[in-house]
């Protein structure tokens, strides 16, 4: 069962159609690093990460990992851990998943640009809990933290998130 993103911030999972947050960039075709868009794509589910301080993980059928304080993601083009997890510290340029607001407290990892990774085509693209405003994202698709609950006890691990361009003109 895929869902289906559009560029109205709209997730459809089979027939369920729920509120997302998208890139403050938009949605791209050409993504790039740094830009703020959300990808044009079909990404596999890679794996559910969740801050087990904060939450339970929902039955899913995902690999489910906890993070914890020393975790991050590598965002630097230049260095050889890019676009992977890492252990903090770290020397290169890098997002830390363990954050003091809510927004990766459940976050599915999305196989974009990581097979392998090619340098600033983007990093860290996530399914991950939208803030409260639904303000948008560095590039990831964003749900309410219900709607990623629900999203993750329907969803199959070879299911794929299709993030639809947005309409020509």
């Amino acid at each position: 069962m895929d869902c289906f993103v559009y560029s109205s911030g709209v997730l459809i999972q089979d027939g369920r159609v729920m509120r997302c947050a998208l890139g403050r960039g938009g949605i791209r075709r050409d993504k790039t690093e740094g830009d703020g868009a959300t990808p044009v794509g079909s990404f596999a589910l890679r794996r559910l990460l969740y801050r087990p301080d904060r939450v339970t993980p929902p039955q899913c059928d995902l690999e489910t990992d906890a993070i914890g304080p020393e975790d991050g993601w590598c965002d630097d083009p230049a260095h050889a851990d890019y676009n992977r997890q890492i252990a903090l510290p770290h020397p290169a340029s890098h997002e830390r998943l363990w954050r003091d607001d809510a927004l990766y407290d459940l976050l599915v990892v999305l196989g974009h640009n990581d097979s392998p990774a090619q340098p600033g085509h983007g990093s860290a693209i996530f399914l991950h809990v939208a803030r409260s405003d639904y303000g948008p994202t560095e590039g990831c698709v964003a749900l309410a933290r219900s709607d990623l609950e629900g999203f993750l006890t329907n969803c199959r691990a070879e299911d794929r998130l299709h993030v639809k361009p947005p309409p020509s003109r």
